[in-house]
């Protein structure tokens, strides 16, 4: 019997000559792609939309780099694009397909296909910039200032994200922009370590002060609603404070003529930061609250602020007087879990927006 490990040696030996094969022997010949029924790009067959877009300057966000497994370059493919893979349905629910989204890095261009491309995504651009400043900001967060050299000011809207391209490599990684869009020629990010994690790890023990960057971007449809005047509440913990604190930011430059409320949950005192800067806000806008809360504080923090999970803060707290939008920044369970309590209280389900991380 042939051992499992020499089989699987044997299929991925396959697999390889394979893609070699196809590269090498399967020509597609010049095929069209005509983007939002105006834009026309003329192409060799045989690669991916997402590669084509990145080699016209059209940034698709793909944190993966191509490898479908964030599942970010979502576009929608009107005809040519052929039959969905299984390497896309875990991203794609049923509704999406139905209006042909797929995920650009896995659409093969064999033949002419068209495409529509969100026209936020078609502004997106690329950017050189230099680190100004590295600030250790907890013990697994650091604090990171960016000034851009070309071009040299940046488009975006509080809470939007650009992508960070890890040097000598193909990969990109999202992080949520934390300063304020006024301030356009300097961008601050705040990026937290994960253990095994290329780009976190990458900024977190080589990245250095006077570093020359590439970023792209602005994306995201997680963002301040400008046209509104509702109540807002943000709810979020860690690295969601950066698009957060862009919206609050945003919001006091602007004069914080909206009443909001952030709720801001860390496990012990050691996890929070800019605590000085959102409390100074609190004493220049009367309209403004800012509740941290501890889920786990030990006797050295000497805490004596609110306790528990942040959603069971929230749910002490809220009161919605049904005019309120929140916006969410954080882990899964934890936007799930707000979700279910600001509908309880009163918060309509389409004012809510929120970023997954």
């Amino acid at each position: 019997m042939i051992p499992i490990l020499v089989m699987n040696l044997i299929l991925v030996v396959i697999a390889i000559l394979l893609v070699i094969a196809e590269r090498c022997l399967v020509s597609y010949g010049e095929c069209k792609i005509l983007i939002n029924k105006e834009k026309i790009l003329t192409v060799q067959g045989g690669n991916t939309l997402l590669n084509y877009f990145a080699d016209n300057k059209i940034f698709i966000p793909s944190a993966c780099g191509g490898k479908a497994t964030c599942g970010y370059c979502k576009i929608e493919v009107l005809s040519g694009g052929g039959n969905i893979l299984p390497t896309e349905e875990v991203f794609i629910p049923r509704k999406e397909k139905l209006k042909g989204i797929r995920l650009a890095c896995q659409v093969k261009v064999k033949n002419d296909i068209e495409v529509l491309i969100d026209e936020n995504l078609l502004a997106a651009k690329e950017y050189n910039v230099t680190v100004l400043q590295i600030q250790d900001f907890t013990h697994d967060i650091k604090y990171i200032l960016l000034r851009l050299d070309e071009p040299q000011k940046i488009e975006f809207k509080a809470g939007q994200y650009v992508q960070f391209k890890v040097p000598e490599t193909d990969e990109f990684r999202a992080y949520s922009i934390a300063s304020s869009p006024l301030q356009n020629g300097q961008l601050e990010l705040i990026v937290r370590f994960v253990p095994g994690g290329l780009c976190s790890t990458y900024i977190h023990e080589v990245l250095d002060v006077n570093d020359k960057i590439i970023l792209t971007g602005p994306f995201g449809d997680f963002y301040l609603r400008e046209d509104s005047m509702r109540d807002i509440v943000c709810i979020g913990g860690g690295c969601g404070m950066a698009p957060i604190r862009s919206i609050l930011l945003y919001l006091k430059e602007k004069g914080m003529n909206r009443r909001a409320t952030y709720f801001f949950g860390a496990r012990r005192s050691r996890d929070l930061f800019f605590t000085e800067e959102l409390f100074q806000l609190e004493k220049e806008f009367p309209n403004f609250k800012y509740i941290p809360a501890l889920s786990e504080p030990k006797p050295e923090d000497n805490w004596h602020g609110e306790t528990g999970l942040i959603t069971q803060v929230v749910e002490r707290f809220l009161n919605s007087n049904g005019n309120t939008e929140a916006y969410l920044c954080g882990p899964p369970p934890m936007i799930d879990a707000s979700i279910k309590i600001l509908t309880q209280k009163g918060v309509k389900e389409f004012h809510i927006y929120y970023d997954k991380f």
